[in-house]
């Protein structure tokens, strides 16, 4: 009788378990394709399918790739601020002759959500670490009204000791300094407390951007992050690009063993495109906030030092599409003569991979930046597993040399047109971090940037088919599993 009893209940345990496993793969069926890419569905199906608890509990946690209704409320209302206010001004005078291509391409941006185009604008490259860490500085010093500071890391160290002390001196002097960090990217990092303490000593206004303080009311996905990298000044002069405010090692112990230094690029700008800068500034400001700074005329904005024609287009999880990666295809497809692209984490999706390759097709030539070092073992591994299928149709792959990690994110097309952000060219910028990217048309500025990609080009080898056979195999199954798991988003 007892062995019945048994039996009863061992029986009755397996008809749960297999009518749950059941209905999770049906409802997993019904519920993730929904309104996702297929490669990304797709791997969430077959993590659920393979690995069921830890899947299904990766998915809970992560798998949801937007930020908070009330987040993307606000997005959608800043957005509508800006469309309004812009409407008709005159931001500076348009270069001439603009190809059909760039106009329509400028009209996409501002269609997705991108500031409008601006003339008469000053850029410079700065491609030297403490450069850039020092121009930005010496910037600072010169404030009267504000400064307005946002960067994915922030870190009061040796190397940015200047910076802060540009910060400290103007807010002494009574000038409005305000700053937002990103939480997650500072919360573990050295010198976290040092500069919190830092900046209400100087009595700063921080805020940390997508704070993940569930015990606060403050919660999303974990892993979507405000990555954007910018400074203003008085709305004159503002610095955007790919680098943080930190030490080239980013003062981590395994980096510093390791030898790394991050190399990465910032551009100076001046004139009416500053006032688009700004405009991300305050959105995320009053994301963070709900605070409408006051006191500051937008778009009262006067010439640069030149003429270049700039758009600032903002992307992330708060718009409804990805607005860099449609920035980056249409410039793919474009170009008529020259593409290089330079991007630390390179993971396309399958139709940039396919827009790179049909350019090739094209006979454009087309070269891509990547570090022959990785930080990240996942997406350095994800990355490598497309090096095949881009040398095959003749992209050049340049690897900058150990014990460097080259850390910028550019495009530059033919001998014209040129974006350089904080973008990376993987499914990680194009979905779940807020990012914003430099569209510049001008000569002169795209002379700049070839001039910082020979410099990358002088520091890196070749990576030819060849030699890219040679590899183990066990790398290759690294790459590919790494592969996989990129697209859990």
């Amino acid at each position: 009788m007892l062995s019945i009893t048994i039996d009863w209940h061992w029986t009755w345990w397996v008809v749960v378990v297999l009518v749950f496993d059941i209905t999770v793969r049906v409802l997993a069926i019904i519920v993730i394709p929904r309104n996702r890419r297929p490669t990304a569905a797709m791997a969430w199906l077959l993590a659920i399918y393979f690995i069921p608890i830890i899947g299904i509990l990766l998915f809970l946690l992560i798998g949801n790739p937007r930020l908070p209704r009330k987040r993307r409320k606000k997005q959608e209302q800043i957005n509508q601020y800006i469309r309004d206010t812009s409407r008709g001004l005159d931001f500076g005078t348009l270069r001439p002759n603009a190809p059909e291509w760039f106009r329509s391409l400028v009209t996409l941006n501002r269609n997705l959500g991108a500031l409008p185009i601006a003339g008469d604008n000053g850029a410079t490259m700065i491609a030297g670490y403490q450069d850039s860490l020092d121009a930005m500085a010496e910037a600072i010093r010169g404030a009267r009204s504000y400064v307005h500071v946002e960067f994915y890391i922030l870190q009061a160290d040796a190397s940015t000791d200047n910076f802060f002390r540009a910060l400290e001196e103007v807010a002494e002097r009574g000038v409005v300094v305000r700053v937002l960090m990103d939480h997650w990217a500072n919360r573990s990092k050295p010198f976290y407390k040092e500069t919190l303490r830092r900046l209400d000593t100087m009595g700063a206004h921080w805020r940390l951007m997508l704070p993940v303080q569930p015990l606060k009311g403050k919660y999303q996905r974990p892993d979507l992050r405000n990555h954007r990298k910018l400074l203003v000044v008085d709305g004159a002069v503002a610095f955007m690009g790919s680098q943080n405010v930190t030490d080239s090692t980013y003062n981590l112990k395994k980096n510093i063993k390791r030898g790394l230094h991050w190399v990465d690029m910032m551009a100076r700008i001046d004139g009416p495109v500053v006032a688009s800068v700004n405009a991300v500034f305050l959105s995320d400001w009053y994301s963070e906030t709900d605070e409408i700074v006051q006191g500051i005329e937008l778009f009262d904005v006067s010439a640069g030092t030149g003429d270049l024609d700039c758009q600032v287009i903002p992307s992330g999880p708060g718009f409804e599409f990805q607005n860099n990666l449609k920035l980056f295809m249409g410039l793919l497809f474009a170009a008529q003569r020259k593409i290089i692209i330079v991007s630390p984490y390179f993971v396309p999706d399958e139709g940039l991979l396919l827009a790179i390759q049909t350019a090739c097709q094209r006979g454009i030539h087309v070269e891509l930046f990547v570090s022959e070092e990785g930080d990240q073992a996942m997406v350095y591994h994800a990355q490598r597993s497309y090096y095949e299928a881009l040398l095959r149709s003749g992209v050049k792959i340049w690897m900058y040399k150990r014990p460097y990690i080259l850390h910028s994110k550019s495009m530059s097309i033919d001998d014209e047109v040129a974006v350089v952000g904080s973008s990376n060219m993987d499914m990680r910028s194009f979905g779940l971090n807020l990012e914003m990217s430099l569209l510049v048309r001008g000569e002169e500025f795209v002379q700049q940037l070839r001039a910082v990609e020979d410099r990358y080009r002088e520091d890196s080898r070749e990576l030819t088919l060849e030699e890219w056979r040679q590899q183990p195999l066990r790398s290759t199954v690294l790459d590919n599993l790494a592969r996989l798991t990129s697209a859990l988003q």
